[in-house]
């Protein structure tokens, strides 16, 4: 299916076909992603950034793949920066912004106000994050991480077991996650968090009803253990201040916990940010320098994954190949110090 003019809400969309097309062209992209080559076919081109919740990675990334495409961007963050604060609908808001760009890149601490302003606008519109609902762009780029860290050890996301610990409930970014790892074959999914957080039951049964073996379990000693991959989220504790919630200390994803329960090669991933503080029990920052902890190059995968995708929607997937040129500044070595000898290695070249 062609991916051109159409609107990205939900990781629905996306059949295994387009994922697989997807990763290929983020392939080609990494090196632009990096500053090692250029390409402009995206020239004259512009996206609307509209963030009315706050956000690091979604907002930057977005806009550094669209500019490095060649396009340009206009962006606003904030309710009270926008009409919206004068009483302006919504519609309103995004029929005359549609008229000012050729696609938007929008997100939402309301899960219909996504959908709402997609109706009434005829550019595309990405789907940046939508409250407690999806996140679709951060499972492209999360399936992208997995693609390539199952490549790199020698084996395949088909069959692989996958746990998904912590704030399921809320964790938008899981709830996009599962939909696109439904469409691979005979997963294992197990699903860690405490009872009141877990994901919800319409993405389990679709998970099941597509042939993979879903497990629930409230201890993530068990849930982990022998996992391919684990996926930690935080807290959500934006969608539910003033609800306690029994979100105890086992919930910690430390080095400990791998080592006791996870295998030398099992991939540690995380949507970020995490919560470091010490009573949060998240992600914990003393696996930072574990060649299992993929967070960073996690991250890294958002600029490619994104270039790929808004090539795609603008219909200039094709022409990215022959405009590829060297870039001509310069630029200091890709990784950090903490990153894995193995990407430290292959990063210059733009493969990870």
């Amino acid at each position: 299916m062609s991916l051109t003019g159409k609107h990205i809400l939900s990781s629905d969309l996306f059949t295994r076909d387009d994922l697989e097309r997807l990763f290929e062209l983020a392939d080609v992209l990494t090196p632009v992603a990096r500053g090692r080559k250029v390409t402009r076919v995206l020239e004259g081109a512009v996206m609307a950034s509209l963030f009315f919740e706050a956000s690091t990675r979604t907002r930057l990334s977005c806009e550094s793949a669209f500019l490095r495409l060649g396009g340009g961007v206009t962006t606003t963050t904030g309710v009270e920066l926008l009409s919206i604060a004068k009483g302006e609908s919504l519609a309103d808001t995004s029929r005359v912004v549609s008229g000012y760009c050729d696609l938007v890149v929008m997100r939402h601490p309301d899960e219909a106000a996504v959908h709402e302003f997609a109706d009434a606008t005829h550019v595309p519109v990405v789907n940046g994050g939508n409250g407690a609902g999806e996140h679709p762009t951060q499972a492209l780029l999360d399936m992208f991480t997995m693609h390539r860290e199952f490549h790199r050890l020698g084996r395949d996301i088909d069959g692989a077991r996958i746990a998904m610990v912590g704030d399921l409930r809320h964790g938008r970014t899981v709830h996009s996650l599962i939909k696109l790892l439904s469409r691979y074959d005979k997963l294992t999914l197990v699903c860690v968090s405490p009872d009141s957080l877990g994901m919800p039951a319409p993405l389990l049964e679709l998970a099941a009803s597509r042939g993979h073996h879903v497990e629930v379990s409230d201890r993530p000693e068990a849930g982990l253990r022998d996992a391919d991959l684990v996926y930690a989220t935080r807290l959500q504790t934006e969608r539910f201040a003033d609800l306690p919630v029994p979100y105890s200390d086992e919930f910690r994803i430390d080095r400990a916990l791998v080592d006791r329960v996870c295998r030398p090669d099992t991939v540690i991933m995380h949507p970020l940010p995490r919560d470091s503080r010490p009573a949060a029990n998240d992600l914990g920052t003393d696996l930072n320098t574990d060649p299992r902890l993929a967070i960073f190059r996690q991250t890294d995968a958002g600029i490619p994954i994104r270039m790929a995708l808004f090539a795609s929607v603008l219909g200039v997937a094709d022409a990215i190949r022959p405009s590829l040129r060297p870039a001509t500044w310069y630029r200091p070595d890709f990784t950090g110090p903490d990153d894995a000898p193995f990407y430290r290695n292959t990063a210059v070249e733009g493969i990870a």
